[in-house]
């Protein structure tokens, strides 16, 4: 299950039919993983409580079973500073994602502050929650130097220039657009080359012993694709862009409207 869009909404919220469709699952004997862009420490106590049985996050660059860290692909230090000095002369902000911590710049946080304040004046729902959006800005680290840290992966908002223009500068990224709504279409997603979902589900499928064939996966957005593609049986969130639900198998409904329970009903893997 992706988890941005997929298992919670855009208010950080999961619904009640998707925490019982994944508890029964995992009581009716299948496994069920999260397999996000998010890292380690950026999945809520909200998110955890669900109880999952391992972990996909970084986009792929991070597997987790258990206790067992089955993969930690790391940017090498030169491309992350490839991504500072690029928005810094280009304009546009990024933070750094690592599994202990998140990185960015002062002004970078600053910036990324006056974004999430804009939506949640307009909106204050989206910071109604414990792990709110003015409260996750408040937890990104300014004070190390990302440069030593192991990074997975980088993301960039409010950035001057296209999305094909940053492809052009970054052939040594994979950069798809943010899964983060707030963020806009000015976002993106920085990732490892050939590292993405589907690299990390087979990693994990390898560890835990099960087949390809016998894998459902959920999601919504573009970092999704790799792993809608890939999978038995890939489904797209009904909200979810047209490219997406292009790629898919299936398509379910969205978050809001239970769209994992229905998907998980469909399926066998719980009951009505």
């Amino acid at each position: 299950l992706d988890v941005d869009g997929t298992l919670i909404d855009d208010y950080g919220r999961v619904p009640n039919s998707a925490v019982r469709a994944v508890r029964e699952a995992r009581r009716n004997g299948h496994l069920v993983f999260l397999c996000t862009g998010r890292s380690m420490v950026e999945l809520s106590p909200g998110v955890l409580d669900v109880g999952f049985d391992g972990f996909v996050v970084a986009s792929g660059a991070y597997v987790q079973v258990g206790s067992d860290v089955l993969e930690h692909k790391r940017l090498a230090p030169e491309a992350v500073r490839h991504v500072a000095d690029y928005f810094d002369a280009h304009g546009g902000g990024y933070y750094f994602q690592a599994n202990d911590g998140v990185y960015a710049t002062p002004q970078s946080r600053d910036l990324l502050g006056r974004i999430v304040a804009s939506h949640v004046a307009a909106d204050p729902a989206f910071d109604e929650l414990d792990h709110g959006l003015l409260r996750y800005v408040d937890t990104i680290n300014v004070d190390s130097d990302p440069y030593a840290m192991p990074i997975t992966k980088a993301i960039y908002f409010d950035a001057a220039a296209t999305l094909d223009e940053i492809r052009a500068e970054f052939t040594d990224f994979e950069v798809v657009p943010s899964s983060v709504t707030v963020f806009g279409t000015s976002a993106g997603e920085m990732m490892i080359p050939g590292v993405h979902k589907a690299s990390g589900i087979d990693v994990l499928l390898h560890h835990v012993g099960i087949d390809l064939t016998d894998t459902i996966a959920i999601g919504d957005s573009y970092n999704d694709l790799e792993m809608l593609e890939h999978v038995a049986v890939g489904i797209a969130m009904g909200d979810a862009p047209q490219a997406v639900k292009d790629i898919a198998d299936e398509v379910t409904t969205s978050t809001t409207e239970d769209g994992i329970h229905l998907a998980f009903v469909r399926h066998g893997l719980v009951a009505e």
